[in-house]
């Protein structure tokens, strides 16, 4: 039996051959190497049939140059049903924050110019005044991410001495990061207290000690306890931190900035209710509920804040001109909840009935048999992501593909944008909540050129 592979020109025969001609001619020779080693090696892997002429092996190496021109991060389509997508990239911004994006990039800005007083001003200051306004704290401060704002918040009010915190909010988040690892690399020693499923005021106020810091409240991201259960909250640890002088750090987590019961998704406290609660630091998300770019955001009493914003450690995690365009832009829609509700599509995408889903989603079906896609409408069931309301489902609606699931599921991550979907019961889905109805052109084409 030939072994195909044995077939396989070599690097320098395919370079110098007639075929790459027109190639050469445009292609610096570096990146035309290492295009024709990659078609060669896919080949020896694959161990599939060699081409038989030079037009066909031109046409490989074409291929493999484009896929190499192909940006690693470019737009998706999130057919999964999890809103909040952390692989994704969480959520989506609202058009004023990619037009305000788009402002600052093509240009200078006033990123750390004061233009009253001619001269250096502070980047800290841009959201500062919304977010007071918002949350009703007296002062806020951004920096690059939630893990970034507790290292920092932590590692001012709490270096070298204890934070006591309950062992069921020793969590583990996204990328195998734990809570407590990120904590102890801020300078802070932690006290659990506690057992992981029930946790009483007095475990805390025994572990006060002259070496406490802080007493620390972390969002228990992704999962939720039931059961025989027992965990303290902020109100009930006031007393114990006013009596010793110790402030409670909480982290939040989801940057709730509006309440959404009427969504039936209740248990998440807002940021303003956190703070009216008594914690004396709060941090949160930008990227998850706020519906806004990943950030830190960190509100609380102005000593504390201005503390912080002293902290070394918060050049280190700073955030850049294009970061609070966008996150300014954002909070500004929640000055009217309504318009809030209506343009930050992560809200938007939370509240649309199934029944709006549904209508979309027969149209697609509709349209996709006309071009010779069979698919079927059924209900499926979208969830939150990103550790916000863990244990909730929101009813939606989905495309389920006729087919080879996996083939349908390979195909669509490979083209253009890639369509991200998830196999439930041996078919392939497309949960339409987490596609807006803007993106529909996008979505059938994708589909009708997996298929061609």
């Amino acid at each position: 039996m030939t072994d195909e592979r044995r077939a396989l020109p070599s690097v320098s025969a395919l370079l110098g051959s007639d075929a790459l001609q027109a190639l050469r001619d445009v292609t610096p020779h570096a990146r035309l190497v290492e295009a024709i080693r990659a078609t060669l090696a896919r080949h020896r892997e694959d161990g599939t049939t060699p081409p038989a002429d030079g037009s066909a092996w031109a046409s490989q190496v074409q291929q493999m140059l484009q896929l190499d021109e192909r940006r690693s991060l470019r737009p998706a389509i999130n057919g999964t049903g999890v809103v909040l997508h952390t692989n994704l990239g969480r959520a989506p911004l609202a058009a004023p924050a990619i037009a305000a994006v788009t402002a600052v990039a093509q240009g200078y800005s006033t990123l750390e110019y004061d233009v009253d007083a001619g001269g250096r001003g502070s980047r800290y200051l841009h959201c500062a005044s919304l977010l007071r306004e918002l949350t009703g704290a007296e002062d806020a401060l951004v920096v690059n991410n939630c893990a970034a704002a507790l290292v920092l918040a932590l590692n001012t009010v709490s270096l070298d001495r204890e934070a006591v915190i309950s062992r069921g909010e020793l969590v583990e988040i996204g990328g195998s990061f734990r809570v407590h690892e990120i904590i102890e690399r801020a300078g802070v020693r932690l006290r659990a207290v506690g057992a992981t499923n029930r946790t009483h005021l007095g475990d805390y106020v025994r572990a006060i000690s002259p070496d406490t810091g802080a007493l620390l409240k972390v969002h228990r991201s992704n999962f939720a306890l039931s059961g025989f259960v027992a965990e303290v909250d902020v109100p009930s640890l006031v007393p114990a931190a006013r009596e010793h002088g110790l402030p409670i750090v909480h982290d939040l987590g989801s940057g709730l900035l509006l309440p959404l019961d009427d969504l039936g998704l209740r248990g998440e406290p807002t940021a303003r209710t956190a703070l009216r609660a008594g914690a004396s630091i709060v941090m949160m998300s930008g990227d998850k509920l706020l519906g806004g770019p990943q950030a830190g955001i960190i509100l609380g009493s102005a000593p504390r804040v201005a503390a912080m914003r002293a902290n070394p450690l918060a050049r280190a995690f700073r955030v850049d001109k294009m970061t609070l365009a966008a996150l300014e832009a954002t909070l500004a829609l929640y000055r009217d909840p309504e318009l809030a509700r209506r343009e930050i599509p992560v809200l938007a995408m939370l509240a649309e009935p199934a029944a709006s889903i549904a209508a979309r989603a027969e149209e697609y079906r509709r349209l996709l048999a006309l071009r010779g896609v069979d698919t079927e409408v059924v209900e499926s069931s979208a969830t939150i992501g990103a550790g916000a309301f863990p244990t909730a489902e929101l009813p939606s609606v989905a495309l389920a593909f006729l087919g080879d699931a996996e083939r349908w599921s390979a195909a669509l991550r490979a083209g253009e944008p890639p369509v991200v979907g998830r196999i439930v019961d041996g078919r392939f889905r497309i949960d339409l909540r987490t596609v807006p109805a803007g993106s529909a052109w996008l979505l059938l084409d994708a589909v009708v050129t997996a298929v061609d």
